[in-house]
């Protein structure tokens, strides 16, 4: 007893020092916040040259409108506007913080330069080098904002950049919008609308005439695309000396591809490929507004790729038409037999796609099929190119119409230019369609444990139940979210958070990791009924890796080192400390907070799966190995995001973990027994380091195991006995006299 108070004396003041250097460190984070201010242009003009952004410019005008712009001089001459791409479009990257892009776009649309001035993503872009990003981003030069049917390089497939994700997917989308939109404040397109009329094409009403194959491809009907195995080598020599070294294998000529595209719900197409019966179910479930494609081919190389197999998405082909692109999806697409049309080849690929209403898609203009063609160059790396299957429908099946400016204010249509530039879907919004399998899971695994979190008492009365329970849990949490979903949580998006609240908060940066979004919410939510335990204990896929390890060396029987209470008790602030002083650096510069974040092992044994740099890896299996012997090492000690999540843990709203008067003093069979020793010598259990393994509360109810129901159970055995006894003496003897 004299040593569980001597405990409870030295735990006082570590509790103190905690709290005072949050309050310390979240006064640090207000100050410092009102020195934080939005950049503009005119913050950047000393990094970039003018003349790469519009050449042969020698001066800039005043910078004006909304969104900001100024207009490029070469002497009197106006030659275009430069503009950031920040002030006009969202640009906030992984870290929290925008991507700024200098962009010049000429008066007829062209963009002529664009350069990336400033960015915070030097770590979420490990292993991909700057250059490989401004090199992505200098693709663009030459694109033709308004006229996007003639331009061939219109959008890059964000997996080009191999390794990129939200960062690149940004980077594309605000270049595309901020354009669009300083093209809209400038009128650049008022003089084509002065002329009083513009051209407006629709598809014609026309019974369906069934065609045979030579006629459908002499006609346009069907487009087709062939490359041979030199097209595709000749491709990536141009492109990647690496990819190069790697060419495919067989005869130069020998084919690649054989692709064909066409619109199935024009009639005539439709009927004569698909046959009347099933162009019969095509209209009968095809919806207002939506059009049909027909994609088939033959070779080597399947058009649907190892996307549709693992997850839905057909990542190998992409419908481009102006600034619309529709990736499909498998709810979007049937498989097809065979194609019905006299003398059409046997292609053993063929797919029916839904293009959805709302996409923007028009079917009676041009459109191309853009295939990405990959090809690997190292254990994770891949050279990307593409190949573009170009589709205009036959003139017989398009009206055109002259619409003049009068007609098109009086039917509610835009007068300013042809093509008007739309506002797409938000990028947030087509990640989450393009998702929406695995945030399925996702909620359902979280569904599945708050039922467990909510009735515990049940589920703790079952000890094999919760082991195994768990363990599967566990081996879900490293393997789907970890190794599959890459939806690990890190330090770093704390400090994005935090960043973001004190630079301008936006919804749509956060929505751009689904996954990350939904983990976050259920951590939030979680921390106000049981505290850090239900993502630190349950979903970390770092955390599951190493507690599933640390269970297979106990079972190879590893010895397991116990550490004692008073050094124990001096080593679990450090990773408070940690976090304070990580969150501390962001504010000075975020660059070197995510250097400083590297003490998260979570990187390169998750999201990496230890391909990565010697020290890297090595720090990250030191953390696996100490953990063999002392059970979640990591998780007690240095976790910066457990010490960000264990500050607020008191917060919790109810004391879920039940205790008996008896818990301290004396039993201590649940501290002995607790894997992280996150209860007390005094009883109690810290919320700020428990993980809710639930193991106390299945001890908390076995009467095998913890002395207070060992002694409850033979009490009750005894007065079963002694009932019994009492019974069997009240009754008459067998045979006895009447």
């Amino acid at each position: 007893m004299k040593l569980a108070a001597r405990y409870i004396k030295l735990r006082l003041p570590y509790r103190r020092v905690v709290h005072r250097l949050t309050a310390i460190g979240v006064l640090f984070c207000l100050v410092m916040g009102g020195a934080i201010q939005a950049k503009g242009l005119s913050d950047f003009r000393s990094d970039f040259e003018l003349g790469k952004i519009m050449p042969s410019a020698d001066r800039l005008g005043p910078v004006e409108g909304t969104p900001p712009s100024t207009i490029a001089y070469r002497g009197a001459k106006e030659l275009g506007y430069v503009f950031l791409n920040s002030t006009a479009a969202s640009s906030i990257g992984y870290s929290g913080k925008p991507i700024h892009i200098v962009i010049g776009v000429n008066k007829s649309g062209v963009i002529t330069g664009a350069r990336m001035v400033k960015h915070s993503e030097p770590i979420v872009l490990v292993g991909i080098p700057v250059k490989k990003i401004r090199n992505f981003i200098a693709g663009y030069v030459g694109l033709n904002v308004i006229d996007f049917i003639e331009t061939k390089r219109r959008r890059h497939d964000v997996d080009i950049v191999s390794g990129a994700t939200v960062t690149v997917m940004v980077i594309e989308d605000s270049i595309i919008r901020s354009a669009i939109k300083v093209l809209r404040q400038r009128k650049v397109a008022a003089s084509v609308a002065a002329t009083g009329a513009r051209e407006d094409a629709v598809l014609r009403s026309l019974p369906a005439q069934e065609r045979d194959w030579k006629t459908l491809l002499g006609d346009g009907s069907v487009r087709r695309l062939t490359l041979n195995l030199s097209d595709v080598n000749q491709a990536f020599e141009k492109i990647n000396a690496a990819a190069a070294a790697r060419p495919e294998r067989g005869k130069t000529q020998d084919v690649f591809i054989d692709l064909y595209a066409a619109v199935a719900s024009i009639p005539t197409i439709g009927k004569s490929l698909l046959g009347a019966r099933e162009y019969r179910n095509l209209k009968s479930t095809i919806k207002p507004g939506q059009t049909a494609i027909l994609i088939a081919g033959r070779g080597r190389y399947s058009f649907k790729g190892s996307g549709y197999v693992r997850g839905g998405i057909f990542d190998r082909i992409q419908l481009i038409q102006g600034d619309v692109s529709v990736r499909f999806r498998d709810k979007f697409h049937k498989r097809i037999g065979e194609f019905l049309a006299v003398g059409a080849p046997h292609l053993p690929e063929i797919g029916l796609f839904y293009v959805p209403p709302n996409s923007g898609f028009d079917p009676a203009r041009p459109w191309r099929l853009q295939l990405l063609v990959a090809r690997a160059i190292g254990p994770i790396q891949k050279a990307f190119t593409t190949f573009e299957l170009a589709y205009r429908p036959p003139n017989e099946f398009i009206k055109v119409r002259r619409i003049t400016a009068e007609k098109s204010a009086a039917a509610g249509l835009p007068t300013i230019a042809a093509p008007t530039l739309s506002e797409e879907q938000p990028l947030w919004q087509r990640i989450w369609e393009e998702k929406i399998l695995d945030i399925a899971i996702l909620l359902l695994a979280l569904a599945a444990l708050t039922v467990v979190f909510f009735f515990q008492d049940w589920f703790a009365r079952r000890p094999r139940l919760v082991l195994w329970g768990r363990r599967a849990f566990l081996a879900f949490t490293v393997i789907w979210i970890g190794f599959y979903a890459n939806a690990q949580l890190s330090i770093v998006n704390v400090l994005a958070f935090v960043g973001a609240l004190l630079t301008g908060f936006r919804w749509d940066f956060f929505l751009m990791e689904p996954l990350i979004f939904i983990l976050w919410g259920s951590v939030a939510a979680s921390l106000l009924f049981w505290g850090r335990g239900v993502y630190c204990g349950w979903l970390c896929p770092f955390g599951a890796l190493q507690e599933l390890l640390n269970t297979a060396a106990k079972s190879l029987k590893i010895p397991q080192v116990a550490v004692p209470w008073a050094l124990h008790e001096r080593l679990w602030p450090i990773k408070y400390i940690v976090f304070l002083g990580i969150l501390g650096l962001s504010l000075y510069s975020f660059e070197l907070a995510e250097m400083a974040a590297e003490i998260e092992p979570f990187k390169t044994a998750i999201i990496l799966k230890f391909v990565r740099t010697w020290p890297f890896v090595l720090f990250a299996v030191g953390m696996l190995g100490v953990g063999l012997f002392i059970e979640r090492f990591y998780c007690r000690y240095l976790c910066p995001m457990g010490g960000a999540l264990g500050i607020p843990g008191r917060m919790r709203m109810n004391e879920w973990l039940r205790r008996y008067r008896e818990c301290g003093a004396p039993c201590q069979r649940c501290a002995h027994e607790c894997m992280v020793q996150a209860i007390h010598p005094d009883g109690h259990i810290n919320p700020n380091e428990c993980l809710q393994c639930l193991h106390c509360q299945v001890v908390y109810y076995d009467d095998q195991n913890c002395p207070v129901m060992i002694q409850r159970r033979l009490k009750r055995e005894r007065r079963v006995a002694l009932r019994s006894t009492s019974l069997k003496s009240k009754s008459p003897p067998v045979g006895g006299n009447e």
